[in-house]
């Protein structure tokens, strides 16, 4: 079978847009309708998709009105109450695209537009002359922090030549992006071969407002109140309500009540809902025990 020319594809592309069925290109261009089917699918499949524009940022139109805005004079608030976005955005827009004085529309969406793109070219992956000076100065046993700090000064008026520590780090630890050679991390002092970035703290699964126990109130010294008490967390089986008793307590109430008449061999049972059990049909059973006749414990 003869392969489709570069004008015989465009042509098909052409007439596929115009809305024309398969078998009427067909038969225009002279070839079976399965050719142009087969071609059609295949041009389908490795199409990129169209990118579109998220609601959440700026349209060319809103650029257009804070452009008009500022060559009016107005404040950012008054820009931003006539297209409905947030003061804060509106001053990051006319911040990163110049200023009051440089902002224009056209290059600002020009600029959005190339930003937005995905995925980005890494820095150090894309400027081979700061790739090379970091990887000198990484063999000579500098930090990426040092290194960081000696480029903003040392270029203080190329911000493309000035690149983050975590930047440099990524670099070298996260395999799939590869712009420093892998080499190179055995020149870190700390040895580590992983790293997690440090610019956000970690706070899943740690308790949040929590109030250490120095920081109690002066009520809650004499236990007089239930929650205030310190003693064990009992759980039940499975079928049954959770108990919450406190076995100090418990020892307390029973020394309050028999002090002077505790002996080897005594058993209590308790079933008070503020010394012992959770309700009446429960019963918590606590022995005292003796040493050399002195009570120094119990058990439960």
């Amino acid at each position: 079978m003869v392969r489709l020319s570069p004008e015989e594809k465009a042509e098909i592309r052409r007439l596929a847009l115009k809305g024309l069925p398969v078998r009427e290109i067909a038969r225009q261009m002279g070839r079976p309708p399965t050719t142009i089917v087969d071609f059609i699918e295949r041009t389908q499949r490795l199409a990129a998709p169209v990118r579109e524009r998220s609601v959440r940022q700026l349209c060319l139109a809103e650029r257009e009105e804070i452009s008009r805005g500022l060559a009016e004079g107005r404040s950012v608030r008054v820009i931003a109450a006539r297209i409905g976005r947030s003061p804060s955005t509106v001053c990051r827009e006319v911040g990163r695209n110049g200023g009051r004085r440089h902002y224009r529309a056209a290059a600002a969406e020009d600029r959005a537009w190339v930003q937005g793109c995905r995925p980005k070219v890494a820095k150090l992956a894309g400027d081979p002359v700061l790739r090379a000076v970091v990887e000198e100065k990484l063999g000579l046993q500098w930090s990426p922090q040092q290194i960081s700090g000696w480029l903003r000064v040392e270029f203080a008026d190329r911000v493309e030549m000035q690149v983050s520590h975590e930047t440099i780090y990524r670099s070298l630890f996260v395999q799939a992006r590869g712009e420093l050679r892998r080499e190179l991390a055995k020149h870190l002092r700390t040895g580590r071969t992983s790293r997690k970035p440090q610019g956000r703290k970690e706070t899943r699964g740690k308790l949040v407002g929590t109030v250490p126990i120095s920081a109690r109130p002066a009520e809650a010294a004499d236990r007089a109140v239930p929650g205030h008490w310190e003693g064990d967390l009992l759980m039940g089986g499975v079928g049954f309500l959770h108990h919450l008793t406190s076995a100090s307590e418990a020892c307390k109430s029973i020394i309050r009540r028999f002090e002077g008449d505790i002996h080897p061999g005594d058993l209590f049972l308790l079933n008070d809902p503020y010394t012992a059990a959770l309700h009446t049909s429960d019963i918590y059973l606590i022995a005292p025990i003796h040493f050399e006749g002195e009570l120094v414990a119990w058990r439960s």
